[in-house]
């Protein structure tokens, strides 16, 4: 475990709930083992998915690969980025986040294209844009879908294709069939 990880859960204002606790200790074994995790992360509306998710993705860059949270729409993407942006304030941690959206001008793409490639930021947080062709990944290690029901199967392929080994964690707050047998 990392020094990192170690202390944003004790400078947390909470304590993990046991099965924060319980999902996090096994997302992160999978993370330091020798096989590719693919996890689907489930639990209600407010249930702390994303806490955990973000425990995942400092693992990650704290190891030095970068991660990658999709989200299915520009709303959420930026509710996601807003949460980050407040716990490398509060908790100084080592994220270098991008935010990548539709939305955004070619010049703007340009730029957090060239920060994806060259490894300037180690955390990209956005739509389906994250699965654009001219998004290419320095070391991509762990990919996060939120409500990833929400997106076709070609897109996250897209996306997890851009990496080596890389794992993946699906948060979904309504485990329908469709999601079950997309992770099996």
């Amino acid at each position: 475990e990392t020094a990192d990880v170690g202390l944003l859960l004790e400078k947390l204002p909470y304590q993990l709930t046991a099965s924060q606790a319980e999902a996090f200790a096994q997302i992160k074994s999978d993370m330091l083992g020798e096989t590719c995790m693919n996890r689907l992360l489930q639990g209600d509306v407010g249930s702390g998915k994303t806490i955990v998710a973000i425990l995942a993705l400092l693992l990650c860059v704290t190891n030095g690969y970068q991660g990658a949270m999709m989200a299915p729409t520009e709303v959420l993407a930026l509710q996601h980025m807003e949460t980050v942006q407040s716990m490398i304030k509060k908790y100084d941690l080592p994220f270098r986040p991008v935010l990548l959206t539709g939305a955004q001008t070619a010049k703007e793409k340009r730029e957090i294209y060239a920060a994806i490639e060259n490894g300037t930021c180690n955390l990209v947080i956005g739509t389906h844009a994250l699965s654009q062709d001219a998004v290419v990944f320095h070391n991509l290690a762990l990919v996060v879908t939120d409500e990833q029901h929400r997106f076709g199967v070609k897109q996250r392929e897209k996306l997890v294709s851009k990496g080596g080994d890389i794992h993946t964690i699906v948060m979904s707050a309504t485990p329908i069939p469709r999601s079950l047998a997309l992770i099996l």
